[in-house]
């Protein structure tokens, strides 16, 4: 069994900042891409941004910019640095990962419960 757990969602003002943090665990052998995502009231769900295991990361348009992706591969673990945020960067946040799992090897798409971030003065 695995698991995403996200955390660092909250209330920020217009241009503050939040970091994200993912962290994958359980019986893992491998965490290839890990990503957010992001899903606002009455909008489909869509990529924020999304790190592979060697680095490359791939970003949004709408976050370019203002927006960074790392990970720490030792510690299964994405996170989500978010400045210069704006009321439209409000949503629930997600982190997904494909994951394989330790024998008998299994590979799962997974997905954390979401975090809320609401940006508005």
């Amino acid at each position: 069994q695995v698991q995403l757990v996200e955390s660092g969602g909250g209330l920020v003002q217009p241009g503050g900042s939040l970091r994200l943090s993912c962290a994958a665990s359980g019986s893992i052998f491998s965490v290839n891409a890990m990503g957010w995502h992001r899903q606002a009231p009455g909008k489909q769900r869509e990529l924020v941004a999304e790190i592979r295991s060697g680095g490359s990361t791939n970003y949004a348009d709408s976050v370019k910019g203002r927006f960074t992706i790392s990970r720490d591969n030792a510690k299964n673990t994405v996170y989500l640095q978010m400045n210069s945020l704006k009321p439209e960067d409000t949503a629930v946040y997600y982190c997904n990962a494909p994951i394989v799992t330790l024998p008998p090897s299994t590979y799962l798409e997974v997905w954390g419960q979401g975090t809320l971030v609401t940006v508005s003065s």
